[in-house]
């Protein structure tokens, strides 16, 4: 949708109209040859993300109290606004490119919505689309791993770079399958959510432990601080914990 916006109506059909979704506003001038070039890429984002984002178009020459309101201070300039609040804008025109990444960070891609989804068909096709998503790629595994598929659970995880998560359950699906040590106990208070008790068996393995698995342990506990989060008070003293044991 792409409307047109002036200083009595800005309120209700971009501040208020943004808690429902996304709006996009361009500031422009009809002197302005950069915003001709930009207007095209703007329009092209738009309708295909068509009933997802407004775009607004202002025009400053029109509408100099707005422009000064929100620092206008060269054209094209685009603001995007997301309940009530502005998120993100740029100054100036853009490729087509860089324009659709600005778009996709305000509006859930299809394999957002697939994620959120969360059934196999759902996390399988999200990873057709972007493969290695930690997001998609964790979850579907631990499906996987859940009825016993664990060479497929850990060629779906083998996609995935740099995520806590994906490490710490591929590494789990290794251990469970060399059987050494016996982490079973750890395991079972993780799948309870008992995050502390999974924490304390795995600290006491990695003090029991050769340094052959301390590697391995240290994967399972930085996955568990990963689900907790960083301001976590128990990840943080597992953490200090951990940074003990192993320096």
């Amino acid at each position: 949708m792409v409307i047109d916006v002036n200083e009595q109506d800005f309120q209700a059909q971009v501040i208020d109209r943004s808690a429902e979704l996304p709006v996009v506003v361009d500031f422009w001038a009809e002197w302005c040859g950069p915003c001709r070039q930009l207007t095209p890429a703007l329009e092209a984002a738009t309708a295909s993300r068509a009933g997802k984002v407004v775009l607004a178009k202002v025009d400053v020459d029109a509408n100099q109290a707005l422009a000064r309101a929100f620092g206008v201070q060269g054209i094209p300039a685009v603001k995007a606004f997301k309940d009530g609040a502005l998120v993100s804008e740029f100054t100036g025109a853009q490729p087509p490119a860089a324009v659709e990444r600005f778009f996709d960070a305000l509006v859930p891609s299809e394999a957002d919505e697939l994620v959120v989804g969360g059934d196999e068909a759902a996390l399988r096709r999200a990873l057709e689309l972007e493969p290695g998503r930690a997001d998609a790629a964790v979850p579907l595994a631990r499906l996987l791993y859940d009825r016993g598929e664990t060479d497929a659970a850990l060629a779906v995880l083998g996609e995935v770079a740099s995520s806590f998560a994906a490490d710490a359950l591929a590494t789990r699906i290794r251990m469970e399958q060399a059987g050494d040590p016996d982490l079973s106990e750890a395991f079972a208070a993780h799948d309870r959510g008992e995050h502390q008790r999974t924490l304390e068996l795995l600290d006491e393995a990695l003090h029991a432990d050769g340094s052959e698995t301390r590697d391995e342990i240290r994967k399972l506990m930085v996955g568990i601080f990963d689900e907790l989060g960083v301001e976590d008070p128990l990840a943080r003293e597992y953490r200090r914990r951990l940074a003990s044991a192993l320096y």
